[in-house]
């Protein structure tokens, strides 16, 4: 197996293509051969992006009563859960905290709203005017995560200002209707297509420990090449009570290491950060993520649930003796 590692390693540095069946070969190993393939990663990531560690930050602008039945979501109007519910924030808000997330590092700052989608009115108005002052007042990249997007839209929000969309498929195709039955996955698909068509930047992920088999991470991950994403936000469940998956388990912290570890041999070149769940699934680890070849993470606060708080992310930075990525 460790030879195995290494040849595969040195394929993806020469310019090769991880395909499926040596990727659930990799996603195989124990013992000491999980910690080669976690360096493996890592060097991996330093010859195609750098050591150089991107943050990101998201606003919940918009919380609750959203129409789709995502198993996991919180903030599902299939769901009985006691998260706040409220309509879409003043731009001022949205503009103070993106000041925040500056003054903590992040470089991205994404503006995240519930519901199937932003349709044409007061509301994409007012998420295109905090769009563009952030781009005046501040250097962080803005982002917006919307839900499912046109073109039309996708142009609109990038006259305004915006850097990246974000959205995700969540789980792979093979899995989706298990998750999630009131919107078809090409619908996700095509609003990636979209924003890359309006020429925005991407970003696309999804969420581990739904009930997928590692086979079906890997599809995800395929799928994700396939698009041609720019930044995979990698999610672990955090089960809610209240949601369809409230009685999941976490997964092990090896696991999500493992699987960040086999992402950056599927996408050498992509920008790969961990996200949601980070805490309550890789504990004592959280660090590792960078040891495994990640080269993100989202600092603050998640959608519905709090997250560690950025001074305890710097020190951890600190201490990796990492530095992070500033915008331009």
């Amino acid at each position: 197996m460790r030879n195995f590692i290494q040849k595969t390693a040195d394929k993806v540095l020469a310019g090769g293509v991880v395909g499926g069946e040596e990727a659930m070969k990799l996603s195989g190993g124990t013992g000491s051969d999980r910690y080669l393939l976690f360096a493996e990663a890592a060097r991996i990531r330093d010859h195609f992006v750098g050591s150089t560690v991107h943050l990101c930050s998201i606003i919940n602008a918009k919380s609750g009563r959203c129409a789709e039945n995502c198993a996991f979501c919180a903030q599902s109007s299939a769901h009985a859960t006691d998260i706040a519910v409220y309509p879409l924030i003043d731009e001022e808000e949205i503009v103070r905290c993106a000041k925040s997330a500056e003054l903590n590092g992040a470089r991205c700052y994404g503006i995240v709203t519930s519901g199937t989608g932003i349709q044409p009115g007061e509301e994409l108005e007012r998420i295109c005017r905090a769009v563009s002052r952030i781009r005046r007042e501040t250097s962080v990249n803005p982002s917006c995560s919307l839900g499912i997007m046109d073109y039309d839209t996708s142009l609109v929000l990038k006259e305004a200002g915006m850097v990246t969309y974000h959205h995700n498929l969540e789980t792979a195709r093979s899995f989706f209707p298990s998750i999630c039955t009131t919107h078809d996955y090409e619908d996700d698909v095509e609003t990636i297509r979209s924003a890359k068509r309006a020429g925005l930047k991407v970003c696309c992920g999804g969420i581990f420990g739904l009930g997928e088999t590692f086979a079906q991470r890997i599809e995800m991950a395929e799928t994700l090449r396939e698009l041609d994403v720019d930044t995979v936000p990698m999610n672990f469940l955090d089960p809610v009570e209240g949601t369809r998956l409230e009685n999941a388990t976490f997964l092990t912290p090896l696991e999500c290491l493992q699987t960040i570890s086999v992402y950056r041999f599927m996408l050498p070149s992509k920008s790969i950060a961990v996200c949601g769940g980070r805490s309550t699934n890789l504990r004592e680890l959280q660090s590792w993520i960078f040891l495994a070849g990640a080269s993100g993470m989202m600092t603050g606060n998640y959608l519905t649930q709090p997250g560690r708080p950025p001074e305890l992310d710097r020190q951890m930075l600190n201490d990796l003796e990492l530095t992070t990525e500033v915008c331009a």
